[in-house]
């Protein structure tokens, strides 16, 4: 037994309060083919494209994994049906690809398939337009692992979807997708690095670039923890900071060869029982399209798209924002949700690359890479969906700057971490649940969270079946989970854990305030916190949500925002801008 806690302490895989330190020493003393800068889902998607090629990797991250944009998406591995008219079936072919790839092979416990309501309101036209376009989706992506389009009368498509009102469609096509939860999905692609041999860690924040001649050789690196500094010695650098790309531009001295924009995208969450309905939806809007997504036991509807030019680490969702997605929905709905209906609200920034025009939903969701500097690579743009693609396109780029030839990209075979037997474990979930006293669905719960890796999570409750219980005031988690999130997922504040190794945050009413003081006690165990640290969490944490909800009730960008930056920062070394 001792011998084996010494394996799981010593696993790669395992970001753990050991595994920091250590990378710590490893980043100032080994020499690197690659740093990539950003914990989001590209960055994440990057350090793992290199460590299975064989290259010696690196990922910084100034805050935590996917605490930008790769948390607050609308969870979708989708090909986006909407490009289809923009005509860009490039993108949608490669983003249908990946979803397939996802579905069977890279991540079957993560990403599952979702089904969506395309309501008709135009006769004649409309539906052989629309089935044309989704014929294309159903087969753009070669092999499939969703149905394909259903037909529907208006009656058949109320029976789906009772919450219709009856004015709102002629009929409906119903069609699939895909849906992960982004964060957790992200974490677990930064895990499979570390697994691969990168070294991952966050709250180190890239503050200076290394320079040999005219070469880009490394980064120095602060611990915002602590504010030790060291630094990195590297052949490439490749920035992966999506929205803050420009901003580690100016940091390195050089010109881009792109600009980014940012566009910020809010959604509400709500209680399933407001919607009643066996599917998601998708409605279009003058602008763009508004989905209704099902999640667990609530519904996400997003999204909007307008420009940000505000603080990029917290964008703010105005009174203006829930407004509108509320009057969107609405149109459709029999019983209108309200703002008492509410449970979460979150935004994102998309990371679009600039264009000519001034409407950010026009602006191209391709990416793009370019080595802006001998030794230094940007890339940004794109898609959630497309992450891996992207990821192999920077390694591709920062190859002229590595010594030999690095081997061809292997993540379109390579699993992330909890997928190799998942399958079967989902077939054994009833022996599973009766061996550690839960209930059968809270296992197949666990499964779609952590896969194969569901051992490591029960384990933690040998010995103490308190762990095994749910959470007080989040009975959807178990305490185990928490416990997990700071042993071996690297979170090291309370907001990781409610905001991201969980979706508390968005999931309950309370936001995660009724649970906060449970929850850093269990993660202060972890981490060695003092009362007086866990003390603080729970009052920054509890001065984050103020804010949120301040902020929710302003009118404009500019006032929410004032409020949502004035609160505290659980990592309050970052330096923020860093230029």
């Amino acid at each position: 037994m001792a011998s084996s806690q010494r394996e799981a302490e010593n696993s790669p895989a395992r970001l753990g309060p050991l595994k920091r330190e250590e990378s710590w020493q490893r980043l100032g003393a080994d020499k690197f083919d690659l740093v990539v800068i950003g914990g989001g889902v590209v960055g994440a998607g990057t350090a793992l494209d290199a460590a299975t090629r064989g290259l010696r990797v690196a990922l910084v991250e100034a805050r935590d994994l996917a605490s930008g944009t790769s948390s607050r998406s609308s969870k979708l591995f989708h090909g986006g049906l909407r490009y289809l008219e923009q005509l860009e079936f490039g993108l949608v072919r490669e983003a249908l690809r990946e979803r397939e790839l996802m579905l069977t092979t890279i991540a079957p416990h993560l990403v599952k398939p979702v089904s969506f309501l395309y309501p008709l309101t135009h006769r004649i036209w409309e539906r052989p337009y629309t089935a044309a376009g989704l014929l294309m989706y159903d087969t753009m992506g070669g092999a499939r692992s969703v149905p394909g389009q259903k037909h529907l009368s208006r009656a058949g498509a109320l029976r789906m979807v009772p919450a219709l009102k009856r004015s709102a469609l002629i009929g409906g096509i119903r069609y699939y997708d895909a849906q992960s939860d982004d964060a957790r999905h992200t974490m677990t692609v930064a895990r499979t690095a570390a697994h691969y041999g990168a070294v991952v860690r966050t709250s180190t924040q890239v503050v200076g670039f290394l320079r040999e001649a005219d070469r880009i050789s490394g980064v120095r690196v602060r611990d915002v923890e602590d504010g030790r500094e060291t630094e990195i010695h590297a052949s490439a650098v490749v920035n992966c900071t999506g929205v803050w790309t420009d901003e580690l531009q100016r940091l390195s001295g050089g010109r881009g060869r792109f600009r980014v924009r940012a566009s910020k995208g809010v959604h509400i969450v709500v209680p399933r029982d407001r919607i009643v309905s066996e599917s998601g939806m998708i409605l279009r809007t003058e602008k763009s399209v508004l989905f209704v997504i099902p999640w667990r036991n609530h519904w996400i509807v997003g999204t909007t798209d307008t420009d940000w030019n505000l603080d990029l680490a917290h964008p703010a969702a105005t009174k203006h924002d829930i407004d509108y997605l509320l009057e969107h929905v609405n149109t459709v709905l029999a019983t209108p949700l309200t703002h008492d209906d509410i449970e979460g609200v979150y935004a994102g920034l998309r990371p679009l690359l600039a264009g000519e025009s001034e409407e950010t939903s026009k602006l191209s969701r391709e990416h793009a890479v370019a080595r802006v500097a001998p030794g230094l690579v940007a890339i940004a743009g794109g898609k959630y969906t497309t992450y891996r693609v992207m990821a192999a396109d920077a390694v591709d780029a920062a190859a002229v700057d590595l010594p030999g030839r690095p081997q061809p990209s292997i993540t379109d075979k390579v699993p992330l971490l909890g997928a190799d037997g998942y399958h079967a474990l989902v077939n054994q979930a009833d022996h599973l649940a009766s061996e550690h006293g839960l209930h059968p669905y809270r296992v197949r719960h666990l499964l779609d969270r952590y896969g194969s890796m569901v051992h490591e999570v029960l384990a933690l409750g040998e010995g103490r079946p308190e762990l095994l219980k749910p959470l007080e005031h989040a009975p959807d988690y178990l305490g185990v989970e928490v416990v997990y999130a700071a042993s071996h997922e690297g979170a090291l504040h309370l907001e990781d854990v409610l905001a991201r190794r969980t979706r508390i945050s968005i999931e309950y009413a309370h936001r995660g305030v009724d649970c906060a003081a449970q929850v850093a006690t269990l993660v202060g165990e972890v981490l060695g916190w003092s009362k007086d640290q866990e003390k603080r969490e729970v009052e920054v944490y509890q001065a984050r949500v103020d804010a949120e909800r301040e902020s929710q009730s302003q009118p404009s960008d500019e006032a929410a925002d004032a409020l949502r930056s004035a609160a505290p920062e659980a990592r309050s070394g970052i330096i923020e801008p860093v230029s």
